[in-house]
């Protein structure tokens, strides 16, 4: 696999570990506090990022496997309304996201190159290569982690796990 395509794979799975770093000392009373006014819990916001896990698995695996006529988009509004985000466990679904996204590397990292080509049709966005696609989930994680940090600043936490930095 191309240097290019391996610092794809590195960063999709590198976020899981940078989103673990900002988790390592939370209480479960702390992760299901809402700190700032109008914003999700901790438990809420790494409920989201767990269920939208598999759906970015399955649009990969549907192109790779040629399967992807039309790639369903999911409705964060309506997850997080109807899945019970306050009651989820956060050990549980970031073993779901570590597991999905180690399960996924090690298919990506064995595909024939030519898949990173392949091309599915989002029903939102439009035609999109594999690339494409993984391009857009490595954006999902680091968009989110500014958000635990300020969680973390207004519980009185320290912004980064001791060693870092």
């Amino acid at each position: 696999m191309n240097q290019k395509y391996q610092n794809l794979v590195g960063a999709y799975v590198g976020s899981v570990f940078q989103l673990e770093k900002r988790l390592w000392d939370i209480t479960d009373a702390e992760a299901l506090q809402r700190p700032i006014p109008g914003k999700w819990s901790t438990v809420e916001l790494v409920a989201h990022l767990a269920d939208f896990e598999p759906l970015f698995a399955d649009r990969m695996k549907r192109v790779i496997a040629g399967d992807a006529t039309s790639l369903v988009p999911g409705d964060e509004d309506k997850f997080a309304a109807t899945l019970h985000y306050q009651t989820r466990s956060l050990v549980r679904d970031l073993e779901i996201i570590r597991s999905i996204r180690l399960q996924m590397a090690r298919i990506l990292t064995n595909m024939d190159e030519n898949c990173w080509g392949k091309i599915g049709h989002h029903m939102v966005k439009g035609p999109l290569t594999l690339e494409e696609i993984l391009n857009g989930i490595n954006y999902h994680i680091p968009h989110h982690l500014p958000f635990l940090v300020d969680k973390r600043r207004a519980l009185g936490l320290p912004e980064i796990y001791p060693g870092q930095g």
